[in-house]
């Protein structure tokens, strides 16, 4: 089970396998060409033709909009949801994320019409999840090491360090991948102290979904993504 700072950790990076083969040798070349888009709640622009620039500039942009909003926050917690939503979501491969937690043997044994309708679901529940993330950051530093290249170069990984008084660093890293038909790199998964998130979802969830259908665990996601966020 993931502790309650490094859950802080999960979010406070970005705020998403062994499958793949990592070689933590291959640095990122620079010579790509910059894709950028619009940053979602203001005219920061934000490079994610490299996935380094693009997770440190996600990061930052959050958390500077946290703390610009904080007395809303504190009257309206579910506020956080809509901030996860314009400034995180839009660097998620959600769709991706979704697929590995429904898992390889689930996968087969799904439809298209379910797939559809469970992916969109995945995506609420996990803007909730990290919305209730977020009521536990406290100004936590966070430092970012240059991203590396699986063999196959479509996998970077970006690792980070949440740096907290009294405390050892946590150890994170994001896994991005980039898309087939461009250079655009998103999030997908975040490894913090070994643990990723998506193997912890798949195997959460992977049970449920062969036992009752993956129909039925979309029913159930819709209910947790339907909470509201508290501060404890």
């Amino acid at each position: 089970m993931l502790s309650k700072h490094t859950a802080i950790l999960l979010t406070a990076c970005l705020a998403s396998s062994s499958a793949f083969a990592t070689d933590h040798n291959d640095a990122l070349t620079t010579s790509q060409t910059p894709f950028y888009i619009n940053e979602g709640s203001g005219s920061t622009t934000i490079n994610t033709a490299d996935p380094f620039d693009m997770i440190k500039a996600v990061a930052d942009i959050t958390f500077k909009r946290f703390a610009r909003e904080q007395t809303e926050i504190r009257k309206n917690p579910n506020l956080l949801k809509q901030i996860v939503r314009e400034e995180l979501v839009p660097y998620i491969d959600y769709r991706y994320a979704a697929f590995k937690v429904i898992g390889a043997k689930n996968f087969k044994n799904t439809t298209a019409a379910e797939r559809d309708e469970f992916v969109p679901v995945f995506l609420n529940y996990l803007i909730t999840s990290y919305a209730q993330v977020f009521t536990l950051y406290n100004n936590q530093k966070v430092t970012f090491e240059q991203a590396r290249l699986s063999n196959s170069g479509r996998i970077a990984f970006v690792k980070t360090l949440v740096i907290e008084p009294g405390r050892e660093p946590i150890d994170i890293s994001f896994s991005t991948r980039k898309s087939r038909d461009s250079d655009e790199w998103k999030a997908y998964d975040m490894v913090a102290e070994g643990i990723s998130l998506l193997d912890s979802k798949e195997a959460e969830l992977g049970s449920l979904i062969r036992q009752k259908g993956l129909p039925h665990v979309t029913e159930l996601l819709k209910e947790k993504a339907a909470k509201d966020i508290v501060f404890k």
